[in-house]
Order: C-alpha cells, then sequence, then structure tokens
C-alpha cells in the first residue's frame, strides 16, 4: 500500500507523516560530529530517553516559554509546530539569550519558514538521509542544520 508522495507505508514512514510520533531521536554519531564544533550545553528538545547533553528541555518543561541559554542542540519535532520551533531558535539567538543555536530540521526549502528565518542563519545541508532513533530505515526526506548565531556586540 502506497501512501503519500508515494512511500511505501511503513511505521517509520507513517510516523513521519503524521503526528504519531514526532520526536524521532537524532543519530548519535550525526550528534558526536557536532558537538565536537559547538560544545553544547543544551538540549532544547529531548526527554529522559534521548537527550543528548546533561541539560534538556522535556515537553514539561516547555522549551518554546523558557530561554535557552548557552550553546544549544535543537531536533525538534517535525509536525505542524516546526515553524514555533524555528522561530524560538532564532529569537534566543538574537536576544542574545543563546549563543548559538543549532536545529537539525527537515530540509524544506519551499515553505515560507525556510525563506523568513533560516536564510538568516547558517545553512548546512546534509549529505544522504538520516537514520533516526529506533528506526531501520533512513529518514523519507532530506535534513539540514540550520545554525543561528548570537549577533557581534
Amino acid at each position: 500500500m502506497k501512501s503519500e508522495g508515494g512511500f511505501k507505508n511503513t511505521r517509520m514512514t507513517s510516523g513521519l507523516f503524521s503526528s504519531v510520533k514526532g520526536n524521532w531521536e537524532t543519530p548519535q554519531d550525526f550528534f558526536k560530529q557536532m558537538n565536537k564544533e559547538f560544545d553544547f550545553t543544551l538540549d532544547s528538545c529531548a526527554d529522559e530517553t534521548n537527550h543528548k547533553v546533561d541539560n534538556y528541555f522535556d515537553e514539561h518543561t516547555n522549551a518554546l516559554i523558557n530561554p535557552w541559554p548557552g550553546r544549544v542542540w535543537c531536533n525538534p519535532p517535525y509536525g505542524r509546530n516546526l515553524i514555533n520551533w524555528v522561530m524560538k531558535a532564532y529569537m534566543e539567538a538574537q536576544t542574545g539569550r543563546a549563543e548559538v543555536v543549532v536545529l537539525l530540521i527537515p530540509s524544506r526549502t519551499d515553505t515560507k519558514w525556510f525563506h523568513d528565518y533560516c536564510l538568516r542563519g547558517e545553512i548546512r545541508f546534509v549529505r544522504g538521509r538520516l537514520q533516526f532513533g529506533e528506526s531501520h530505515d533512513n529518514a523519507p526526506f532530506p535534513s539540514m542544520i540550520v545554525i543561528f548565531r548570537r549577533p557581534p556586540q
């Protein structure tokens, strides 16, 4: 059976195209590369089983309303609220609360939020498709890293 976009309807792809599961764990090797460069002090979108640094926000601490200090890693849910996470990341860097915010998000260059926010940061397109958390398949979409830095004083 085929789902939207012609992808085979597997547990992995059906979760990525719906709200069944929006919090796919960052691949550990990929995170290690990013952490080596940025030395993160906060994981802004995690839980007790998938946080990448000791200091993290989960759904109970609601990162969308709390400040993000330091050097922040953010692999947000990829659902309809993705724009809220992109806006929050941008604002945390612009206000100077965060030194740097590094987002791992789907590469959706045709969206309004990409043009309004992502183009104001540094964009790194990820080669190939990532394999998230407990999935046995690669993601059915390309990914990108968007880096927002605190403006110079």
